[in-house]
């Protein structure tokens, strides 16, 4: 019998440490990569049902109208308008032809509305959805389709759209260019229909002015500010308003905006699939973009210089506008479209390029 004894096991401390240095090592560079990372870039925290934050609540009925949407637009980008005109039966009614719309087979969503970029139909290649991207008068090649209550919507959120814009270039100090020549405005109907708990902002973004959403029920919305991602809760018969990347770049930065569309909370939907129906604002394809800086007098001062606050960051602003400075070049208004609507806008604003 062999009475030589065997060596026990190794113990835990005996064991190589190459692999645990080599995984301590990976999770230190992953901490400073997450460090290095700006607040901007953290990802929606939706899914998990936040608390809404604070959103203006403004009657196009308030006298000192044109202050109020200046002050939610440059702090925020974003608000909600009240006495606006809209009946409520309306928005409902084309919430309903927009259904019809979804319950279509493919097939017929593709030959009805061919894809004419930006129109036409959008079949869910981004994995968040279907999308139908309409013109003012929701045209459609089929004669089996007769829409009536969404072209009237549209038309009602757009008048709505054209006076803010209107309101916004007062306040920011800048001429309006839609007021100049109508014919510059160029306003889409997007229909969006979110399936299985997804409604991502991966893709099938556009530039737009202004967007502008009916809420016809209670429902959350994820915004993604200049300030990050925030949560809204809009109140219902109310429209929800979003400033857009063309008039942060007509105002010189004065306006704050919102980066790409409202995103749904699903979880607050009555079932799997959730329906938007919003309205853009925005230019032809061959349009130029950039800032529209405020008129000066022969003396070098901006004309509206008596109304300027005390707060030292729109101090600044109004010093750059002032002078002249501009802090975004001018673009080619359907390179970028493409490029917004193509590219993901999560971890990069599309306007950085642009930036001086």
């Amino acid at each position: 019998m062999d009475n030589t004894t065997a060596a026990p096991p190794p113990t835990p401390s005996a064991q190589p440490n190459s692999q645990l240095a080599s995984s301590a090592a990976a999770a230190d560079a992953l901490s400073r990569l997450l460090h290095r990372l700006p607040p901007t870039l953290s990802l929606p925290t939706r899914r998990s049902n936040p608390a809404a934050t604070s959103f203006p609540l403004i009657s196009l009925s308030d006298p000192n109208l044109q202050d109020l949407l200046f002050s939610a637009s440059s702090q925020l980008g974003y608000f909600q308008l009240t006495n606006h005109n809209i009946p409520s039966h309306l928005a409902t009614s084309a919430e309903l032809e927009s259904v019809s719309l979804f319950d279509l087979p493919k097939d017929k969503k593709e030959s009805h509305f061919p894809k004419n970029w930006p129109l036409g139909f959008e079949g869910g290649e981004y994995g968040n959805g279907e999308s139908f991207w309409l013109d003012t008068e929701c045209s459609t090649v089929s004669t089996e389709l007769v829409l009536a209550s969404l072209p009237q919507l549209t038309r009602a959120l757009e008048k709505v759209g054209l006076e803010v814009i209107e309101l916004l270039s007062k306040g920011a100090g800048f001429e309006n260019p839609l007021a100049e020549d109508p014919t510059r405005n160029c306003s889409l109907l997007w229909l969006h229909g979110a399936l299985d708990g997804n409604d991502g902002l991966s893709g099938g973004s556009y530039p737009y002015i202004v967007g502008l959403q009916y809420q016809i029920r209670c429902q959350k919305y994820s915004l993604l500010s200049d300030s990050g991602w925030v949560t809204v809760l809009p109140q219902v018969d109310s429209i929800m308003v979003t400033v857009g990347d063309i008039a942060q770049v007509w105002s010189n930065g004065r306006l704050k905006k919102v980066r790409g569309r409202p995103v749904a909370s699903l979880g607050d939907c009555e079932k799997s699939s959730c329906i938007s129906m919003s309205l853009f604002v925005t230019l032809p394809s061959e349009s130029a973009v950039s800032p529209l800086l405020p008129k000066v007098t022969a003396d070098g001062v901006n004309a509206k210089e008596d109304e300027i606050g005390e707060d030292e960051e729109q101090d600044d602003i109004h010093s750059i506008c002032k002078t002249g400075r501009r802090l975004f070049s001018s673009f080619s208004f359907e390179d970028y479209a493409w490029r917004v609507y193509h590219e993901p806008l999560l971890f990069k604003d599309p306007l950085d390029k642009y930036r001086i």
